[in-house]
């Protein structure tokens, strides 16, 4: 699906940068209306959340759906950015597993744009995830870098 603004009185904004040009809506994308409004976009095919009681545990916890994040008990507030919740989705499917740089920036940015993601793009998306985790839970990194591999989410059981 893609969005533009016609020359709105107030402009139209995805992801916090004003829309300028015709833009693909990608799951996760915030959308403002006016500085009035906020919209999520979800695909018809987005992953549904845990049941209570399902199988995820552990310091922090995500709800797809909803794009809500948890940490210690408490909900991380104001919500990630969508690039920063696609790079903790990521690793948070696949706890404990390396995960390769560049398939997070295929995943984060999406196969189209890659090419021009440098490293400092992704690093300084990293930093800006761990300092937001680290706001709620100072005491433990949950993003680790494997060097020469990637990125592995470490989430031990609550209470640890």
């Amino acid at each position: 699906m893609t969005i533009e603004d016609l020359g709105s009185k107030n402009g139209t904004n995805h992801n916090g940068t004003e829309l300028t040009a015709p833009i693909m809506l990608q799951d996760g994308d915030l959308l403002g209306i006016a500085l009035a409004q906020q919209f999520l976009f979800l695909t018809s095919d987005a992953t549904m959340p845990l049941a209570e009681g399902g199988s995820r545990s552990g310091r922090l916890l995500m709800d797809q759906k909803s794009r809500q994040v948890w940490v210690n008990q408490q909900q991380l507030v104001p919500p990630l950015s969508a690039q920063q919740f696609k790079l903790l989705w990521m690793l948070y499917e696949r706890q404990s597993q390396v995960v390769g740089r560049s398939e997070l920036v295929s995943v984060v940015w999406g196969e189209e744009q890659m090419a021009g993601v440098s490293d400092q793009a992704l690093d300084a998306l990293i930093r800006r995830l761990r300092d937001r985790l680290a706001l709620l839970d100072p005491s433990h990194q949950y993003i680790n870098t494997v060097r020469g591999h990637g990125l592995r989410l470490d989430n031990p059981p609550l209470g640890e």
